[in-house]
């Protein structure tokens, strides 16, 4: 396990990129959504591993990506922040029917302890070409990810609906 790694994760639309980019702005080391770097990728070569076309080769493609980004960064001193991760990536690919072994996987890749949640925020919650569910979708997502997470061992802390500076303080001092 590395206490190093911190994972942002829950709700989409809830601010985890805007929290991530504050904490970046301050000097940490930050890991973007490996989701929101496929949908790109894919989008700009008219690829088919997008999640409202095919879900599981989307997760695939997280999951391999998310192993890759723990493994880039595993020699990083300090803390490193993901948005999103690995646990997310295979729950998602689970979900989609795929037999994922997640908990094994889980298990092998571990991340802090603590897992800092984004609540459902429907206030800024926003589609774009990048997220085209809804915010049911979204709130799906979220019931699914607070399950999961106390179920391989971790600890969810619930993000403050507060302004992104105060919340990025609060998340720090939780560390």
């Amino acid at each position: 396990m590395s206490d190093r790694f911190i994972l942002l994760s829950g709700c989409s639309g809830g601010g985890k990129s805007t929290l991530l980019e504050e904490l970046r702005r301050r000097g940490h080391t930050t890991v973007e959504e490996p989701g929101r770097r496929i949908v790109e990728g894919e989008l700009a070569k008219g690829g088919t591993a997008l999640p409202w076309l095919d879900l599981a080769a989307f997760a695939r493609r997280a999951v391999a990506m998310a192993l890759a980004d723990r493994e880039a960064m595993r020699g990083h001193p300090g803390y490193v922040f993901f948005d999103r991760g690995l646990i997310d990536a295979a729950a998602a690919l689970e979900a989609a029917g795929a037999a994922v072994g997640l908990a094994e996987l889980a298990a092998g890749h571990r991340y802090n302890s603590r897992v800092f949640l984004t609540p459902p925020w429907p206030e800024i919650y926003a589609a774009d070409a990048g997220r085209r569910h809804d915010f049911a979708a979204a709130l799906g997502e979220y019931e699914r990810l607070v399950r999961v997470y106390p179920m391989l061992g971790y600890e969810p802390v619930l993000l403050p609906k507060v302004p992104v500076a105060a919340r990025a303080d609060f998340l720090i001092a939780q560390l």
